[in-house]
């Protein structure tokens, strides 16, 4: 990446006949961690689906249709230009605040485990946390872009927005859905403070965040459970400590280079969700710490490559896209992170999904859809770098002549 900017106009973008410009490093590095995934949801599913004489790769098959439908979802995205999101980011919004809310009315809203998280449709259950935070985030990305200078330089410029994730993770909360709220809190405020929100504000905000969330966990006997169950899992490893110890277990089984593909004995019943929320886990038993690097590697790559699409952009001058880029490299970035850390026992449990990787419809589709979205993003800057370069180069040779 060259960090020289191109002399481009705020947000323009050129037109051109060609084709979209894909990003082979992000494809090749995307395509790996889905197929990792599904090699892992494949074993750590197969037991459990093959209950009762059912199809051992019935979750495998399930997958494959999910990662299907996601990339048809970010091929169709990639083709939809930035401008469309960023003129109708505030119906977005409008849309993430709707489906927080119908997901809450009884009728509308599916429990499932004690969490009203889902909104039924024909068959198909859609998690209105998945698609809420991608429309909220857009919508912040618009509004650093629309109040540029007030989110620099005033403090009610990082307040407004504050405010409006405070709202959204209170609806998460009441779901309730510990998770979400903190990831969709820290990558806005992430995404704030790229966007240029003045470090003292910030610092003072992430206090003020910390002091409701810690508040938020001690008012709730469920929450503060969850929050404390991590320091000592091995104290109750039979009720409220057994998913923790049982992933630890798993993990420890692995060593070196694990006990073989397929080969893991936590995923036989012992693991709760350990297709899902505690892959990492089955994947530490069974490709060991050589397993466990390639996959701290792969979010790396992906979380940089990511970085650099959003660098890109910034330096065509394309600051919303730039945002857009950001806000998907840090909630993948976030998420995997919380993710690992839940699975090895250094932070409280979150219901959270390893990303491109566990098995979780909504979170698939959503995922992917939104890697379409970056997608584009390589693409108008691409082209926008090679419109302004082009006349630079033309400027040249007439002097050179």
């Amino acid at each position: 990446m060259s960090g020289e900017a191109l002399s481009l106009p705020r947000g323009s973008v050129q037109r051109t006949g060609e084709g979209l410009r894909f990003d082979p490093a992000l494809m090749g590095i995307v395509l790996s961690i889905l197929l990792l995934g599904l090699v892992m949801v494949t074993s750590a599913s197969i037991s459990i689906a093959s209950q009762d004489g059912g199809n051992p790769f019935a979750y495998l098959e399930r997958q494959l249709l999910l990662v299907f439908g996601g990339l048809v979802l970010a091929l169709l995205l990639s083709a939809l230009p930035t401008s469309f999101l960023e003129r109708y980011s505030t119906a977005m919004l409008a849309a993430a605040i709707a489906l927080l809310v119908l997901v809450l009315v009884p009728g509308i809203g599916h429990v499932v485990n004690g969490s009203r998280r889902w909104i039924r449709l024909v068959g198909f259950n859609l998690q209105a946390s998945e698609v809420a935070r991608v429309l909220v985030l857009v919508w912040l990305a618009s509004y650093a872009v629309r109040r540029d200078k007030e989110l620099r330089s005033t403090l009610s410029g990082l307040l407004k927005p504050l405010a409006m994730l405070v709202l959204m993770c209170g609806l998460l909360l009441l779901e309730p859905d510990f998770g979400a709220a903190s990831v969709l809190f820290a990558t806005g405020f992430g995404l704030l403070f790229l966007a240029g929100a003045q470090l003292r504000w910030v610092l003072a905000s992430v206090v003020l965040a910390a002091s409701g969330f810690a508040l938020l966990a001690v008012t709730s006997s469920y929450r503060l459970r969850r929050l404390t169950t991590f320091l000592d899992p091995w104290s109750d490893p039979y009720d409220s400590g057994f998913q923790l110890t049982q992933s630890l277990i798993a993990i420890g089984r692995g060593q070196w280079f694990g006990v073989g593909l397929g080969e893991s004995v936590q995923k036989l019943f012992y693991l709760p969700e350990a297709h899902t929320d505690f892959l990492f886990a089955v994947l530490a038993e069974e490709l060991g710490l050589a397993g466990v690097l390639l996959t701290l590697a792969l979010f790396l790559a992906l979380v940089w490559r990511v970085f650099g699409i959003a660098r890109m952009a910034a330096n065509a001058g394309l600051k919303f896209q730039s945002y857009l880029a950001a806000a998907f490299a840090l909630w993948v970035g976030i998420q995997a992170m919380i993710n690992i850390g839940v699975n090895m026992g250094a932070l409280p449990t979150k219901g959270l999904t390893l990303p491109l990787m566990s098995y979780g419809r909504s979170s698939m589709l959503v995922a992917l859809a939104w890697l379409g979205i970056v997608m584009r993003v390589h693409h108008e800057a691409s082209v926008a770098i090679r419109g302004a370069a082009s006349p630079q180069r033309r400027r040249a040779a007439e002097v050179d002549e």
